[in-house]
């Protein structure tokens, strides 16, 4: 199911939003009317899903904070119903631990209020993505030798190359610096 509503051989995606504050809902449902989505409101658990149970929703926006069950709960039980609906969880009271629990229940994404219907729609493109690959690095961690040496030269640069002054800034006695500085850079 493609999010672009465009074709008119396909019958327009379905859409539940979740929210207990009606200014918010009724925006956001005229916003997705007119791209084309068929929309369905709910203020609350008990509305959502009975609206869910009669004819289950392509897609959800549910808020995280109602009265009543939460949004949390709310996840659960659509995936329950119907594990094919994408969800967007939305909180004006966002936390890492409750993100991560929303898509753990199975929300396509979280987004923190407020949001307009493009975020939405890019939440939902966004959780269909493929996850992002870690870049390779080439970076090497040098050794502590070699990290204890840079920041020894790196005092000494920043002295002018005064010694006693290196020293100092370094809480060193001087002989000892001048022995670490005739060794030759460890190797990485």
């Amino acid at each position: 199911m493609t999010i672009n509503s465009g074709d008119q051989h396909e019958h327009p995606p379905s859409m539940l939003i979740v929210d207990d504050d009606e200014i918010l809902r009724e925006r956001l449902a005229r916003a997705f009317r007119d791209r084309g989505f068929e929309v369905r409101t709910a203020s609350n658990y008990d509305e959502a899903m009975a609206a869910a149970s009669s004819e289950s929703p392509e897609m959800a926006v549910v808020d995280l904070r109602m009265p009543g069950r939460n949004g949390l709960e709310l996840v659960k039980e659509l995936k329950a119903v119907d594990q094919h609906t994408r969800i967007v969880v939305l909180t004006g009271y966002g936390s890492i631990a409750t993100a991560v629990d929303a898509v753990r229940l199975g929300a396509t994404y979280y987004l923190p209020k407020p949001a307009d219907a493009d975020d939405i729609l890019a939440a939902f493109r966004r959780g269909d993505a493929p996850p992002l690959e870690a870049p390779v690095s080439e970076h090497h961690v040098p050794s502590l030798a070699r990290a204890e040496w840079e920041h020894i030269n790196r005092v000494l640069s920043d002295c002018n190359g005064n010694i006693s002054e290196a020293a100092r800034r370094l809480k060193l006695h001087r002989r000892s610096l001048q022995r670490k500085l005739q060794k030759y850079p460890p190797n990485i």
